[in-house]
């Protein structure tokens, strides 16, 4: 839970729905909604934004209940020993493993547009880098985005008293809908379905059709995870934004210089040059997988995993061309599509990955590997990992 307790700033809601948010255990026992019934915290399956604070406490239950809870240790580094693994850890032990999955969420994959970058550290900052805007109260302050942490963000800014404007290359926010509350008729049940993506065929597809995804072109699958579900902010995040914060549509973002005083963020709008003076800039630009971030992963691993588009390519088990080593999560959105950036997608992941380790243990409990196509035997030790 270390991204939702440090990098989520406190008031954030979750933007996926009640029923598509719990966490994946076989059985479907601890979920969500089991969760807020015994602790009292408000809930619905739809319709009612799930906050942060109650998911971090669900994620705790969760750990508790399952027996399962990480062990609290950052992973230094991942090395390859072999056809076997060394995992480093911060206290100096080295673990072997004959399998690594790598489920490390977000973390180390925050993106920063260019035209930022020589900003002053003191100048800029990326939205995953808050779990509060209170020492931004009187401040001005430029928010690049259209997504819902861009969003969302400046509505905490303001409600910290701070006075944040949101600049964006379309011409206007784009809102998702209200999903459908209550009964819903049979006709718009089959036209307009519900799943834990959201409503509508193609977002049926994408969730149920998740394991098939891979079997698609690169270019399709590239331009199928970028617009699926691409920026936009929660129904319930309009009235908090429309009226109350300055949006500044069309802009595009040129260039960006500072002073000891300000910063100078300069665009294109409208056919012209504009400028924009603000305090500071909130970059709320979303994450983009490159692998050659994640510095945890040896530059052994890294300079020999087959990637497509800074993804690593998986074989239907979640399964890197580097035998052993998995990876889950948004790293493997490439492979099984958009479902890969949610909550909702670990069931998908789990299931799999859990398969395929124990195929190879019923079948070769002593062995090594074989082959990058071959399952393999379970890592030597259990560890929590929370690499980057």
């Amino acid at each position: 839970m270390e991204t939702w307790q440090r990098h989520m700033p406190a008031g954030m809601f979750l933007k996926s729905e009640g029923f598509a948010s719990s966490l994946s255990d076989p059985g479907g026992r601890w979920t969500l909604r089991r969760f807020c019934e015994e602790s009292g915290a408000p809930y619905e399956d739809v319709g009612a934004p799930i906050a942060i604070e109650t998911f971090v406490a669900y994620g705790h239950w969760f750990a508790t209940e399952s027996r399962c809870g990480p062990e609290d240790v950052r992973v230094l580094a991942i090395r390859r020993r072999g056809r076997s693994f060394d995992v480093e850890l911060a206290g100096g032990e080295v673990v072997a493993a004959a399998a690594v999955v790598v489920a490390t969420g977000v973390s180390g994959l925050a993106w920063i547009p260019p035209e930022l970058r020589a900003l002053p550290s003191e100048r800029l900052t990326h939205s995953s880098e808050h779990s509060s805007f209170d020492a931004f109260a009187g401040r001005v302050v430029g928010v690049i985005g259209a997504g819902q942490s861009a969003l969302e963000s400046a509505a905490l800014l303001a409600e910290a008293g701070a006075d944040p404007r949101v600049m964006l290359r379309g011409a206007a926010p784009v809102w998702a809908g209200h999903p459908p509350v209550g009964a819903v008729p049979l006709l718009r049940r089959l036209r307009w379905p519900l799943s834990p993506l959201g409503t509508g065929l193609r977002l049926a597809a994408m969730y149920r059709l998740a394991p098939g995804f891979r079997v698609l072109s690169v270019a399709t699958r590239e331009r199928l995870v970028k617009e699926t579900l691409g920026p936009a902010g929660a129904w319930w995040l309009r009235p908090r934004i429309e009226g109350r914060i300055p949006i500044l549509g069309g802009y595009r973002l040129t260039g960006a210089t500072a002073s000891s005083s300000a910063v100078r963020l300069a665009f294109t709008a409208d056919g012209g040059e504009r400028a924009v003076e603000v305090d500071h800039v909130l970059a709320g630009t979303g994450y983009r997988v490159d692998l050659d971030r994640l510095e945890f992963l040896g530059a052994d691993i890294r300079a020999d995993l087959g990637v497509s588009l800074g993804y690593p390519r998986l074989s239907p088990w979640f399964e890197s061309s580097l035998g052993g080593l998995y990876f889950v999560g948004l790293p493997a959105a490439l492979s099984f599509g958009p479902l890969m950036r949610f909550v909702c997608g670990a069931d998908l992941a789990a299931r799999r990955v859990a398969t395929h380790l124990a195929r190879a243990r019923r079948r070769s409990p002593n062995t090594g590997r074989a082959s990058a196509n071959s399952p393999a035997p379970l890592v030597s030790r259990d560890r929590g990992t929370r690499g980057g």
